[in-house]
């Protein structure tokens, strides 16, 4: 089924707890696979083993078995902690994940957050290194969206973000907005709401139907309750939404330059 605006809706969604339809493109298991090699190749091993010869270089003349409880112990909070860290303070990319143009989000499609990271990165700690990747390979080839056993429990996947119209991720304001937006008070709006805010504008052309009413609906009364005057009645959520952010973003690039050696006063 294709919209007014031509985007192809013809792959098959993601349906929320919440009955929400979400036609997010999920990364194929193949790309998924390349960006766990290389975050593995090219950080988390090369990490454990800086540490482990750290370790054994600090501890010589040590117990034995101390030097060793202390090198799995490393081990083990690089092979959890470097992807939840990363993760978490990318909103869902690894290195990996950002070379090849994907992002964990909640099945709702909201940012991954860290307890979401966290519970991955524990559970990916059994599937690839204690199961060499074997329940992962299963899991992931079975189901539709690629889920491992990891996104089941954090209420993630993985999305696609290469093509569509997402490759810039600038937020344009909707010309009959503008004026109202210039003397909107956005001080108020959060940095996690505006985020969700943005994702699903960057998002609009992939969503079905269903999903653009009852998120648009949802994420624009989230934003109006942080945002004064509220929007003109004439305005669709969209527009609302990408008036915001348009603004916010024009806001924070004057204050950057009014700060550059040279810049406005």
């Amino acid at each position: 089924m294709a919209n007014q605006d031509g985007a192809d809706y013809g792959r098959a969604p993601l349906v929320t707890g919440d009955a929400v339809v979400l036609d997010l493109r999920p990364a194929g298991f193949v790309t998924r696979l390349l960006a766990m090699g290389m975050d593995v190749a090219f950080v988390q091993v090369p990490l454990m083993v800086l540490a482990v010869l750290g370790v054994t270089r600090i501890a010589e003349g040590l117990d034995p078995a101390a030097t060793a409880a202390v090198q799995l112990g490393l081990t083990i909070l690089i092979a959890v902690g470097y992807p939840t860290a990363v993760e978490s303070l990318t909103r869902g990319r690894s290195l990996g994940k950002l070379v090849l143009g994907m992002r964990v989000v909640g099945i709702d499609g909201s940012p991954e957050r860290f307890r979401q990271a966290l519970a991955r990165a524990l559970c990916g700690a059994v599937e690839f290194w204690v199961t060499f990747g074997s329940v992962a390979l299963y899991t992931s080839l079975v189901n539709p969206q690629g889920r491992r056993v990891g996104d089941f429990l954090a209420g993630t996947f993985v999305v696609s973000e290469r093509g569509g119209n997402r490759n810039s991720g600038i937020v344009q304001m909707p010309r009959h907005m503008a004026e109202w937006a210039r003397t909107a008070e956005l001080s108020a709006l959060s940095a996690d709401t505006a985020n969700t805010a943005r994702q699903y504008v960057l998002r609009f052309h992939e969503l079905g139907d269903q999903a653009r009413t009852e998120m648009g609906a949802r994420i624009a009364a989230m934003v109006a309750q942080q945002v004064a005057p509220p929007p003109p009645p004439q305005a669709s959520p969209v527009e609302f939404l990408a008036a915001v952010l348009a603004e916010r973003r024009r806001r924070e690039e004057e204050r950057l330059a009014a700060r550059r050696p040279g810049g406005p006063a």
